[in-house]
């Protein structure tokens, strides 16, 4: 009886590789991530160029229900196999891209708009989403997070290179 009650128990976790919960670490990232974009809402560059049109609307449109999915994935959902956050290289290379985000961020602020500049604001934080669900076994949220690369990545080049 206690062997069929453990195999029970074993083919439920099987079943069931996530569960739902709260992730801080998860809505930290998403907060990190978001903070320069929280600042260029509310005090414009000088020499802004970001401000324009987009002529990628249904593209943003799915970007934003996936940026939703994103937190909701993140933040919620979380796989029974994954360990206490540590200092990972996906946890590392998280971190590098957000600095590297922030970086690109600073050098917009100084009038510095150049290719690479753009890709680096629609890449890096991508990434450090991406390696933070790799992380943390989240493969539910790499989903919206493809997706939303993909959408961030065509949107900058259609609308800004």
């Amino acid at each position: 009886m206690l062997f069929r009650n453990k195999m029970k128990q074993t083919n439920k976790k099987k079943m069931k590789p996530y569960r739902f919960g709260f992730d801080l670490w998860g809505v930290v990232i998403f907060l990190l991530i978001m903070l320069p974009d929280f600042i260029w809402f509310a005090i414009p560059a000088h020499n802004d160029v970001l401000r324009i049109d987009s002529k990628t609307e249904l593209l943003d449109t799915i970007a934003s229900v996936c940026q939703v999915l994103i937190v909701a994935g993140l933040c919620t959902l979380i796989h029974r196999q994954s360990k206490k956050i540590n200092w990972t290289p996906l946890i590392i290379a998280t971190l590098i891209c957000c600095l590297l985000y922030y970086a690109g961020w600073i050098l917009y602020y100084q009038g510095i708009v150049s290719v690479p500049i753009i890709l680096g604001l629609c890449i890096f934080p991508c990434l450090a989403l991406l390696f933070y669900a790799i992380d943390r076994k989240n493969r539910i949220a790499l989903i919206p997070i493809s997706v939303f690369t993909v959408c961030h990545f065509i949107y900058g080049i259609v609308n800004y290179l």
